[in-house]
């Protein structure tokens, strides 16, 4: 169910253990090839795949556009909440469903951004309501709901930036909206400090505004990941919508 849909006495009806997805995402730069709104553009799709299966049985709400982006914010066209107020926007958000009486809230991200203070957020949620046992509060980044196959199909193993995924992705979804991907050059992922937590802005990492290999980009591998990516989270909501309560 969609809630831009939906009267007040409708949702007033509806089951509070029904979980609440809250699409979030961003509007930012994505490099020479790509428009601003494509994370949101990409999360947008895996809703509407995901929604459809889901018409009785989960209730998603509008897609929030502002993200947490200050990283790119040296690249025109970007526009960002401050970490502090998209932390509490988020906070709000949750807070107003519980409100309502809804129990069973799941943040569903699309930008890479949004992942430290959205975790932050169902923290800090969970210890404001700390003496409730009935809340389940979740935050989930689609592209980490699944596991794309190693079959030899792409060559990235994990999510870059205006890379071969989210290429794909938009060549699959609105090719009109691409740019030249092909004569793009490599930037990988891969730091000097690896696996250990740098601060860093999108322009220490790339002056161009990529990361990863967008040549490499299909339609038709944009549309495998989609499907990876759509069941990945109809996984996630079925085990929200089965939850105990009881188990951790």
């Amino acid at each position: 169910m969609q809630l831009a849909e939906l009267a007040w006495p409708n949702v007033e009806s509806l089951d509070r253990n029904l979980p609440v997805v809250i699409p979030v995402a961003a509007l930012e730069q994505h490099g020479h090839h790509l428009p601003v709104f494509t994370d949101s553009l990409l999360l947008g799709e895996v809703v509407r795949r995901v929604s459809e299966r889901f018409r009785e049985t989960a209730l998603f709400a509008p897609l929030t556009w502002l993200g947490n982006s200050h990283h790119h914010l040296d690249f025109p066209g970007t526009l960002s909440a401050d970490p502090r107020v998209y932390l509490d926007l988020l906070r709000g958000l949750a807070n107003q469903f519980l409100g309502f009486g809804f129990r069973r809230i799941v943040f569903l991200n699309g930008h890479g951004g949004n992942i430290v203070p959205g975790k932050q957020a169902i923290f800090e949620l969970r210890q404001e309501h700390r003496e409730r046992k009935d809340l389940l509060l979740l935050f989930a980044t689609y592209w980490e709901t699944a596991v794309v196959p190693e079959d030899g199909t792409f060559q990235q193993r994990e999510m870059g930036h205006a890379c071969e995924w989210e290429t794909s992705m938009i060549l699959r979804l609105a090719p009109q909206l691409v740019g030249d991907y092909q004569s793009a050059v490599d930037l990988p992922a891969e730091g000097e400090f690896q696996a250990t937590p740098r601060a860093w802005t999108t322009k220490d990492r790339t002056s161009i505004g990529h990361i990863g290999a967008p040549r490499l980009a299909t339609a038709e591998k944009g549309e495998r990941l989609f499907a990876t990516f759509a069941d990945g989270v109809e996984r996630l909501l079925n085990d929200v919508r089965g939850w105990s309560g009881k188990s951790w």
